[in-house]
C-alpha cells in the first residue's frame, strides 16, 4: 500500500470498489497517471526485446496459434453476420431513395473501414484481453513472475514480447478474413433475400473500392492489437489477491481494451480518412 496516500492500492487491480473519503480526485489523477507510467515502463522493455525476437520465433508462434489460429470460429461466425445485417440495414434504407445496385459499394466500403476492423477487435477482445491477463495473472499471484526475474529473466521480453507481436500480426490478418467473410455474408442476402444478381452486386462493389481503405483498416487493426496485448499483460501482471485479484485484473484488461478500442478508432479515423473541401 502506498504510504504517501491512506487506503490507496499498489495496483489498480487491487482497488476497492468504494475509496476512503481522504482519497481525493488528485490523488486518483497521480495514481492513474503512474499506472500509464508502469504500462510504458512494461511496453518499453518489449520493444527493447524486439531485435531479438528471432530467439524467441517459438514463443512467438505459439502465442500466433493461441491468439490467433485458435479465434478464427469466432471470427467466422461474427464477420458472417456483421455482412449479413450490413446488407439488410442498407437496403431498408434504400428504400425509395438510393438504387439497389449501389448495394455492394456501401456494404464493401462500410466492411472495410469500420465494421471489420471494430467488430472484430471489439469481439477478439474479449478473448485475447481476457485469456492474457488470467494467465499473466495467475502467474502473478503464484509467484512465478517472480520467479523469473529471480533467474535474471525478463518478464518483458520473455511474457510481454511474444504476445505484443503476436496480437499486432494476427489482429490484422483476422481482419483480412473477416472482410472477406462479411462481404460474402453480404452478397448472400443480396442476392438471395433481396434480388440483387451478382454481377450487380460485383459492379458495386467494385464503383468506389479503394486499397487504401483495405490499407488503413489493416492499420487499425495492428493498432488494436497492439492496445489488446498492453492491457491484457499490464493488469495481469499487476493482479494481486488470489483468484479475486485475477477475476479483477481480467475484467479491467477486457474492458480497457474495449474502451481503448472505440476511442482509438476515432482518432485513427480522424487521421487516416481527412475530409477535404469542408
Amino acid at each position: 500500500m502506498d504510504e504517501r496516500f491512506p487506503g490507496m492500492p499498489d495496483s489498480i487491480s487491487t482497488m476497492p470498489e468504494r475509496y476512503p473519503r481522504f482519497f481525493t480526485l488528485a490523488d486518483h489523477t497521480i495514481f492513474v497517471v503512474e499506472e500509464i507510467g508502469r504500462m510504458a515502463k512494461m511496453v518499453g522493455g518489449a520493444l527493447r526485446a524486439l531485435p531479438a525476437v528471432h530467439r524467441s520465433r517459438r514463443l512467438v508462434i505459439e502465442q500466433m496459434v493461441r491468439l490467433g489460429v485458435e479465434s478464427m470460429p469466432l471470427v467466422v461466425l461474427i464477420s458472417v453476420f456483421t455482412g449479413a445485417v450490413a446488407a439488410w440495414q442498407a437496403a431498408y434504407q434504400f428504400q425509395g431513395w438510393v438504387p439497389i445496385r449501389y448495394l455492394g459499394s456501401v456494404i464493401g466500403k462500410n466492411v472495410v473501414v469500420e465494421l471489420g476492423p471494430v467488430l472484430t477487435s471489439l469481439v477478439v477482445a474479449g478473448r485475447i484481453a481476457a485469456a492474457m491477463a488470467a494467465e499473466l495473472g495467475t502467474m502473478r499471484v503464484t509467484e512465478q513472475i517472480d520467479a523469473l526475474e529471480a533467474m535474471g529473466i525478463p518478464p518483458a521480453r520473455y511474457l510481454v514480447m511474444p504476445r505484443l507481436v503476436a496480437a499486432v500480426v494476427m489482429l490484422p490478418v483476422m481482419v483480412i478474413f473477416a472482410d472477406a467473410l462479411a462481404i460474402s455474408g453480404g452478397f448472400l442476402v443480396s442476392n438471395v433475400l433481396l434480388d440483387v444478381n451478382a454481377h450487380t452486386f460485383v459492379v458495386g462493389l467494385r464503383r468506389i473500392f479503394q486499397v487504401r481503405d483495405v490499407v488503413a483498416g489493416l492499420e487499425k487493426a495492428a493498432v488494436f492489437g497492439m492496445f489488446m496485448a498492453i492491457n491484457g499483460c499490464h493488469f495481469g501482471m499487476a493482479a494481486k489477491g488470489g483468484a479475486e485479484g485475477v477475476g479483477r485484473a481480467t475484467t479491467l484488461a477486457v474492458v480497457t481494451s474495449c474502451v481503448c478500442v472505440l476511442v482509438g478508432d476515432y482518432f485513427l479515423t480522424t487521421f487516416l480518412f481527412p475530409i477535404t473541401g469542408v
